[in-house]
């Protein structure tokens, strides 16, 4: 008997130096040297009184299209139709139902801009990809997309134009014209199509616009 005791006692110091003794108390007493669950509460964005305007269209589903370049602009159009007549037939909203901005930014943001500066500055307009009326091949003197925009826009679309953009323009319009930027600058903003709303980058509006729960479709 003496013996047996030794042999189980050494058994048990074998056990412990393994480690199976704490395992098996920490399972006795039901985890409690576990790690303690976090406490702290989940991220959320920050709210900029700037993007207000992004929760003030109405709408019980929200979609944010964002253009980058002359032919993108034609799929937003295209599709923020489609978005329209998908949840009028399917679902019986209206298009006051939903909330829809389409982003301008990079070489698209020439399109926020009316007939007449197009008629003054379309060349320049025109930009680095050299964007001619698919009809003549020459350079627009009027907004190619103004029609299909302000249809949307009558709708109840916003639009979210790049203020980097809108200033690179303005410098080239300035140097190719000799004019003052300051001059231009608010010649451009003051004549943009209706519901525009100038943002310090249209990247930015993608982001903000997400963080508020709209859901994104890139155009290109």
């Amino acid at each position: 008997m003496t013996a047996r005791r030794s042999f189980l006692a050494r058994l048990g110091a074998a056990a412990a130096a393994f480690g199976f003794g704490s395992s098996a108390a920490s399972a006795q007493q039901g985890g409690a040297s576990a790690a303690p669950a976090s406490t702290a509460a989940p991220w959320q964005p920050a709210r900029e009184a700037k993007d207000d305007w992004l929760d003030q269209i109405p709408g019980k589903h929200r979609l944010i299209f964002d253009a980058t370049s002359p032919e993108a602009v034609a799929d937003a159009i295209r599709y923020t139709g489609n978005f329209f007549t998908a949840n009028k037939n399917g679902y019986g909203l209206e298009s006051s139902e939903v909330a829809v901005v389409i982003v301008l930014r990079h070489q698209a943001t020439q399109f926020a801009f009316s007939d007449e500066v197009w008629a003054k500055y379309g060349k320049v307009l025109s930009g680095e990809d050299k964007f001619t009326d698919p009809k003549t091949g020459a350079v627009p003197t009027s907004n190619f997309y103004k029609a299909g925009l302000e249809g949307h826009i009558k709708r109840g679309v916003h639009l979210a134009v790049c203020d980097l953009s809108t200033n690179r323009l303005k410098s080239a319009i300035a140097k190719a014209h000799d004019a003052k930027p300051e001059a231009i600058y608010k010649e451009l903003t003051s004549t943009a199509l209706g519901n525009s709303h100038f943002v310090a980058a249209g990247i930015l509006a993608v982001n903000r616009a997400q963080e508020r729960g709209y859901a994104i479709a890139h155009t290109g």
